[in-house]
């Protein structure tokens, strides 16, 4: 669809923003959840022994998210060029090298609690933690396909199918965590893993219900002999998905080994620190959906449009993105700073840890907005195929300047020092990303890779 002003593209934006965004509203809604069962059921000590696997959880997940961003951008001009054959053999072949990655992880959760060791994890968590972890990492050959799937979907322009099979998928674990923790029904009662055992069962059943519906409506992602045909490894697609996907996977895997030595430094100050790092990070993940959905969209649509020829379209859906994370991200933003004290006791019962979550939170909130409009500038270029630059800004922002500011304002000032080292970093990160691609970028010709 050819869209001339900024105006007419708010709309076609929009539809496809609402149902991505109330995905990630559902698949933040299921952790949080979740959180809110371990540390209400259990303790304040389940709550801190899951938050401290989330660094290594986005490790690995960096992976899968870095390769599916890499396939979308090209998924995402082959199908603006209404080349389906080159659809499903782009998503075979990125598949494939998924799967490979995810059995290597799966091999990994044998060694879950040496990796917890590693964090500097509190010893009266430990135990619980390593169980939870070896879970997750044995059965992330399951994530993996979901989340590949997923993002696939999307660059082709559905975000209604992926929207419908989360929200199977988090009812149905919803379910499944309390039955565990209980051990309702006659079901073991597992403790701090039931909320990864309902995942994984969850996700089990929503790839099996997904297989059968895309077949059936023919969809253009459907697990067929072509698709089948595609997972036999193309070298020349392959080359070009692993061209896009490995900077988005770096990049990503920067930030999780920034956010290892972060949570190593909040475990430092003790296991009520831990569980306000899991509170807030909770809150950060709704106030970040729309900016990551925003991202998206823009990679998704900018791909799009290269696809038909129609690469001048890209700088009004950067503006466009650029209004919406303002005006969506901004909005949750002023929200969390109202209910700061009320979200954080969702997930924690003890004052005392209350006081330090809500307090963290307001040092770091604000800077979501900048965050969000990194990204969509970042996603911008991404879509043309300039990968390496964008990396090498975000890098530098966190390496050159998140750890270290962290690391000194964390021996200086304490806790709070750790949390002042992400605004810091966002708005660094925002101005850099702003000003390549202004001044650079813009004045490249834009062609498709495929």
């Amino acid at each position: 669809m050819l869209v001339s002003t900024p105006a007419a593209l708010r709309k076609p934006f929009l539809v496809f923003l609402a149902p991505m965004m109330l995905s990630n509203i559902l698949q933040s809604l299921f952790g949080t959840i979740n959180n809110v069962y371990l540390g209400q059921m259990i303790g304040v000590d389940a709550l801190a022994a899951v938050s401290v696997f989330f660094p290594a959880m986005f490790f690995f997940i960096s992976f899968v998210m870095g390769l599916g961003s890499g396939a979308s951008v090209l998924i995402g001009q082959a199908w603006g060029a209404k080349e389906p054959a080159k659809v499903k053999a782009i998503a075979g072949t990125t598949l494939t090298v998924t799967l490979l990655l995810a059995g290597v992880i799966a091999l990994g959760g044998l060694f879950s609690r040496e990796l917890l060791t590693a964090l500097a994890t509190p010893a009266n968590i430990l135990d619980a933690a390593a169980g939870y972890a070896r879970i997750m990492m044995i059965t992330m050959p399951l994530t993996f396909a979901y989340i590949l799937l997923s993002s696939q979907m999307r660059a082709v322009g559905d975000t209604v199918t992926p929207l419908a099979a989360l929200a199977a998928s988090t009812s149905l674990g919803l379910v499944l965590t309390p039955v565990f923790i209980r051990g309702w029904l006659g079901a073991p009662q597992l403790g701090v893993a039931s909320a990864a055992w309902a995942s994984a069962i969850s996700t089990l059943m929503t790839l099996t219900l997904l297989h059968v519906y895309l077949r059936r409506r023919k969809h253009p992602l459907a697990f067929d002999a072509a698709f089948l045909r595609g997972m036999r490894p193309d070298p020349k697609l392959l080359r070009i998905v692993l061209r896009l996907g490995i900077p988005a996977a770096i990049g990503m895997i920067v930030m999780s080994l920034a956010e290892m030595v972060l949570i190593g430094l909040v475990n430092g100050f003790g296991s009520d620190a831990t569980a306000a790092y899991g509170a807030v990070n909770q809150v950060l993940g709704y106030v970040q959906f729309p900016a990551l959905s925003i991202a998206i969209s823009v990679s998704i649509f900018g791909a799009q449009a290269i696809g038909r020829g129609n690469a001048e379209q890209i700088g009004r859906i950067v503006r466009t993105g650029i209004e919406m994370n303002v005006l969506l991200t901004g909005s949750l933003v002023a929200i969390g700073y109202l209910f700061s004290r009320t979200l954080m006791g969702f997930f924690i019962t003890d004052p005392a840890v209350i006081e330090v979550a809500q307090r963290s939170l307001h040092i770091v909130l604000w800077s979501s907005v900048m965050f969000g409009m990194s990204t969509t500038f970042s996603a911008a270029m991404r879509a043309s195929g300039t990968v390496w630059m964008p990396l090498a800004i975000s890098a530098f922002a966190i390496a050159a300047i998140e750890v270290p500011t962290a690391t000194w304002l964390s021996r200086s000032i304490g806790l709070d020092g750790v949390w002042i080292a992400y605004p810091v970093t966002f708005t660094a990160m925002m101005l850099l990303q702003m000003s390549y691609y202004l001044l650079v970028w813009r004045k490249r010709t834009v062609r498709r890779m495929i």
